[in-house]
């Protein structure tokens, strides 16, 4: 019995030692299991130079290939028009564009596992080997076994060796996700309504303008004030005949402690007309109504009206609805993850995993006396987004 030592004429021998003919249970060395007790039948390229190379040139077109079709792929993406459609049998009218970027990358992908295939089968070691099993716990000397395994799978590999497979292949894993960049852009697809806008100007406007009346959203909440009522949480009940949904809010309608849930007056036609609730979940406020001198401090000077404060309805945390308001705290508390804010302090959070305040929302009444916002608001509603921190 000898210790096997690294192959010098045939890399195939997978650790085998030299004269061995690939077979036999010789102890192993550093980095190198026994080669099973099996008759190795050299390939081609174990002894032929020129099949070697002509595989070698094999993977490397094929990793090639790849690139070039990565290429393509970006090529098809930006010529072909996403609205044409091309006839295949029996899949009938297909989206040219999507045939097109699917053949390409399907090929990218294909070309390199075949052509990694082909590197395995042609050029690496293929003898098999034993090892026996082993206890659990890592031996000592586990850390310079791993550092010579993988070392001695680069030499026998022929990374190092074979430049042109090198090349190639790291050329094409560059180029590879190229597509998956190109393909960001379809995350924003304007449609008629957002048509020239950004993400970050849509996620930082809302429906209301100054002068746009708050109506109510078809519930009321709140409790009327009182020491009774002091530290417990208002919770929404059902519309009285008092609070009718959608019809323009007077301050005289909400008393001390109340809390009332509002959205912008031209927000059931903008519903209608897109036909979807984005509008909703960016405008959707809630009115509370507290003693004037209770109010520490606001977004704004005068942001409030007689002690009515309107703040956005949607938690700054991850966009849940709130409305479950405290009157004695003037805290509001998100259901979800327990963020909470204290509007009698500008909205701040006082726990929780918020991270920004509650937006503020500036209002007045108009000529007959109805509750109108003064502007937009001043920061951006609901959780943080890529251009807001």
């Amino acid at each position: 019995m000898t210790d096997i030592s690294p192959h010098q004429d045939t890399p195939s021998q997978g650790g085998a030692p030299h004269g061995s003919n690939g077979h036999g249970n010789a102890p192993a060395r550093l980095g190198y299991s026994p080669v099973a007790d099996i008759p190795h039948k050299p390939r081609a390229t174990d002894t032929d130079p020129k099949a070697a190379r002509r595989a070698e040139r094999q993977v490397a077109t094929m990793f090639l290939l790849s690139m070039l079709f990565v290429v393509l792929f970006v090529v098809a993406y930006i010529a072909i028009d996403p609205t044409a459609v091309v006839y295949i049998p029996v899949l009938g009218a297909v989206g040219a564009s999507n045939v097109a970027l699917g053949f390409t990358m399907g090929m990218a992908i294909l070309l390199v596992g075949t052509g990694a295939i082909q590197w395995a089968k042609k050029l690496m070691p293929d003898v098999e080997v034993v090892q026996d099993r082993h206890d659990m716990s890592s031996p000592k000397r586990a850390s310079a076994e791993a550092e010579a395994n993988y070392e001695r799978g680069k030499e026998e590999s022929g990374f190092a060796r074979f430049r042109l497979i090198r090349r190639t292949l790291i050329g094409a894993l560059v180029l590879f996700p190229i597509p998956l960049v190109v393909m960001l852009r379809d995350l924003w697809t304007p449609d008629e309504f957002t048509k020239g806008k950004s993400p970050a100007d849509l996620l930082s406007t809302t429906l209301w303008a100054q002068g746009t009346r708050i109506i109510s959203d078809g519930t009321y909440q709140g409790s009327h004030g009182g020491e009774d009522s002091g530290g417990e949480v208002a919770g929404e009940v059902e519309a009285s005949e008092d609070s009718v949904a959608f019809r323009p809010i007077r301050p005289e309608d909400l008393p001390v402690g109340g809390l009332i849930a509002a959205i912008p007056a031209d927000l059931p036609e903008v519903e209608e007309l897109e036909g979807n609730f984005n509008a909703r979940g960016k405008a959707a406020i809630i009115l509370v109504r507290m003693e004037p001198d209770e109010i520490r401090s606001q977004q704004g000077e005068g942001w409030d009206y007689q002690g009515i404060l309107a703040y956005s309805k949607i938690c700054t945390h991850v966009g849940c609805p709130i409305a479950l308001y405290e009157q004695r705290t003037h805290h509001l508390l998100c259901p979800c993850h327990q963020s909470t804010f204290d509007l009698a302090d500008s909205g701040n959070v006082v726990f929780g995993p918020a991270a920004r305040r509650m937006p503020q929302l500036p209002i007045g009444v108009d000529e007959e006396g109805f509750l109108v916002a003064m502007s937009d608001f001043q920061e951006p509603i609901g959780p943080s987004f890529w251009e807001r921190g």
